[in-house]
């Protein structure tokens, strides 16, 4: 199959942006040429001259020549409104925008069916590894199980500097913001936003379950204190941020991002720094793990390198679970097993909604309790949370460990 030649549209024009020029001058048999680029800031200092640039978004979207849109800007809100008038117009569009995508998916997927064209965003999750194409062609037959995985660089790279160097978490979020790993206003990523909206978009492909954001729970890392921290050196555990979902024996499917307190034996401990780990578990294969950087202007760029590629020969997502209409719900039937950190006042009130209970300390201000809790009481007790208190996840109580579990609750 030739190649057809590509004339791109770019938005954007920072670390990304600049690493996909960079990437596109070292490829000169992909047929691409970057042929606009549009950007907001007139007097900002650029790699490349002026003459490179636009300032209005219209002379992209209307020059006919232009057959591929690159969407690599910040703003949510004003990415759909590119992506989609580009949709429109019949340009392919590439984007990394996770918070875009997820926030619109359904929008998204009738513009692409209805103006019939592709609208790719490996980018979007996990930046280096090909985790989207995997699921959709991979795992097109293979019937999964779970996926699992670090998703968020930046919160991986705070909580790798605050256990490897024991810096404080503002010393490691500021290192992460120096480097350009998180944004001035980190809360996305720490708070376990951006994670929710990469789960969401994995969701889609691995599941063909179309949630909104609103529908999957997340926790972040800026809630998790000294004591927790303390719990996981002495036990010889890490804490990483792991967004999660897997059908239970319901057959229904479970999803959210909680962090984890992860051991030697887990495949995520040694996923450090910036790197990304995603775990696929399958009925026929097993458990297969991926791993790559998640973060940084060249594995994003290189991500978003591998979609223009694959558009020269045609390639769209054919988002073959989501047409399968398996008619899956998300359920919050669920126990994990926990480690809850709480005020030494609300110690007895919160025994009460575990449905076993491991261990339990207090001192003079603060306490924990490990053992296990049924999903439903976990949200209630984090919907009320003023910051006086946070959950690592231990894992999720499956199999038999519930069998034993419900057998001893009926004694």
């Amino acid at each position: 199959m030739s190649r057809k030649e590509l004339n791109i549209g770019l938005y954007g024009f920072g670390c990304v942006g600049f690493g996909l020029y960079e990437v596109l001058q070292k490829t000169p048999g992909l047929k691409a040429n970057i042929k606009n680029i549009c950007v907001k800031d007139r007097n900002k200092s650029r790699e490349i001259g002026i003459e490179n640039f636009t300032f209005d978004k219209n002379d992209i979207l209307n020059d006919d020549e232009i057959n591929v849109v690159v969407e690599l800007i910040d703003d949510a809100d004003a990415a759909f409104e590119i992506v989609s008038a580009a949709l429109k117009k019949g340009k392919a569009v590439v984007s990394a925008n996770k918070k875009m995508i997820a926030e619109h998916f359904t929008e998204l997927l009738e513009l692409q069916e209805k103006y019939n064209v592709p609208l790719l965003y490996e980018a979007a999750c996990c930046a280096s590894i090909p985790i989207i194409r995997n699921l959709e062609e991979y795992y097109d037959n293979d019937l999964l199980e779970s996926i699992e995985g670090i998703v968020n660089g930046s919160t991986n790279y705070i909580l790798t500097k605050t256990f490897a160097e024991n810096l404080s978490y503002d010393e490691a979020l500021k290192q992460a913001q120096d480097k350009g790993f998180a944004e001035s206003n980190p809360i996305l990523d720490t708070g376990g936003f951006d994670a929710k909206y990469k789960l969401l978009i994995l969701l889609a492909h691995s599941f063909g379950y179309v949630a909104k954001p609103a529908d999957i729970f997340n926790i972040g890392i800026d809630g998790i204190g000294e004591l927790e921290l303390k719990y996981a050196r002495e036990k010889g555990l890490k804490i990483k941020l792991v967004a999660q979902a897997f059908k239970g024996t319901d057959g229904n499917l479970s999803a959210f991002v909680i962090p984890k307190f992860v051991s030697t034996e887990d495949r995520l401990y040694n996923v450090d720094d910036v790197f990304n780990g995603v775990l696929a578990k399958t009925s026929f294969a097993d458990t297969q793990f991926f791993v790559g950087k998640g973060a940084g202007a060249h594995p994003t760029a290189s991500a978003v390198l591998s979609d223009i590629s694959a558009l020269s020969y045609n390639y769209r997502y054919e988002y073959k679970k989501i047409r399968q209409q398996e008619n899956l719900l998300l359920s919050d039937d669920v126990n994990l097993k926990v480690l809850l950190r709480h005020k030494k006042e609300d110690s007895e009130t919160f025994k009460q909604q575990f449905s076993a209970i491991e261990e339990a300390y207090t001192n003079n201000e603060v306490g924990y309790i490990t053992g296990t809790i049924s999903f439903k009481n976990l949200r209630t007790i984090q919907s009320e949370n003023t910051g006086d208190r946070s959950f690592i996840l231990l894992h999720v109580v499956t199999g038999q460990e519930a069998i034993i579990e419900e057998a001893v609750l009926a004694l």
